[in-house]
């Protein structure tokens, strides 16, 4: 007997069903990405081990990256001179000019030893209890700044104002002998003294504020987001941990984070719902999300 061909009534070979199977694969995976992008009630035991780890991981690999001295201070001669010729080499000046004032740069160097911990794990938490729905957002926008800001470190060592050779900047910790900065006095073994390039300390503040400015409703506390990262700009400079452009590279560090955050979760994280639906807590009208 001769082979059998099947055609269609048109005469046409019947359909491959390999589009279809690849159709129904591609509609799996849209539902996946969907359910994995959605917002969920976070857990807590959950965050709580991710925060303990992601940041011993980070300071981890922080202190190992080679301190490399001498390249260190180059970068910071070199940057130094950048801001001359810009115009905005004012950090010796602001330096010396709060460090005439005991009272306000003790408390600038308590500042800069423990604002920066304790106000960021302030509004991770109020993000958890008050935004459940934004929290997964902002925390990803978080740890992207930081882990961006390790690639700064290991690539561009850079010292701050108060180890250059022959600036005359003042040790704001060693001089008022005040726990301080992890860089500074007995703790500096503990800490890479040449990472100050971006300055987290900028990166974090600013991630509050704006979280704070946005999400906040009562108006003094928007006014405060938006002068925390403002103090701590300040701060930085007036202690010698930073130059300016130190701040310059956390914002762009922070503009990261955004951004990645915005590509995941296909808006930014203050647009997302404020409660995560179908859970406890959740508000019945779309207009109080």
């Amino acid at each position: 007997m001769g082979e059998t061909t099947v055609t269609t009534l048109d005469g046409r070979d019947p359909a491959d069903p390999q589009p279809v199977a690849a159709a129904s694969r591609g509609r799996a995976e849209e539902r996946f990405l969907r359910r994995l992008r959605a917002p969920r009630r976070p857990r807590f035991w959950f965050e709580i081990l991710l925060i303990a780890v992601s940041y011993w991981t980070y300071s981890l690999i922080r202190n190992a990256v080679p301190e490399q001295k001498a390249q260190a201070l180059s970068n910071a001669d070199l940057l130094w001179r950048v801001e001359h010729h810009l115009g905005i080499a004012v950090e010796n000046s602001v330096n010396h000019a709060v460090n005439s004032v005991t009272w306000l740069i003790v408390g600038m160097n308590y500042y800069y030893a423990t604002l920066h911990f304790v106000v960021t794990l302030g509004v991770l938490v109020w993000l958890y209890h008050s935004h459940p729905g934004r929290y997964a957002a902002a925390r990803l926008a978080l740890f992207a700044t930081t882990a961006v800001a390790l690639v700064g470190y290991y690539f561009y060592p850079l010292a701050p104002p108060r180890l250059m050779n022959g600036a005359a900047f003042v040790d704001t910790v060693l001089v008022h002998q005040t726990w301080g900065s992890m860089a500074s006095g007995d703790l500096k073994h503990m800490s890479n003294q040449y990472a100050a390039m971006p300055s987290m300390h900028i990166g974090w503040s600013l991630w509050c504020g704006l979280t704070i400015f946005a999400l906040a409703s009562a108006p003094w506390a928007r006014i405060l987001g938006l002068l925390y990262p403002a103090g701590t700009l300040l701060v930085i400079v007036a202690t010698a941990n930073h130059f300016w452009l130190d701040a310059v590279g956390g914002m762009l560090c922070l503009s990261f984070g955004f951004l990645l955050a915005r590509l995941w979760y296909g808006t930014l994280p203050y647009a997302l719902p404020r409660w995560v639906p179908g859970t406890r807590g959740a508000p019945l009208l779309p207009a109080e999300t």
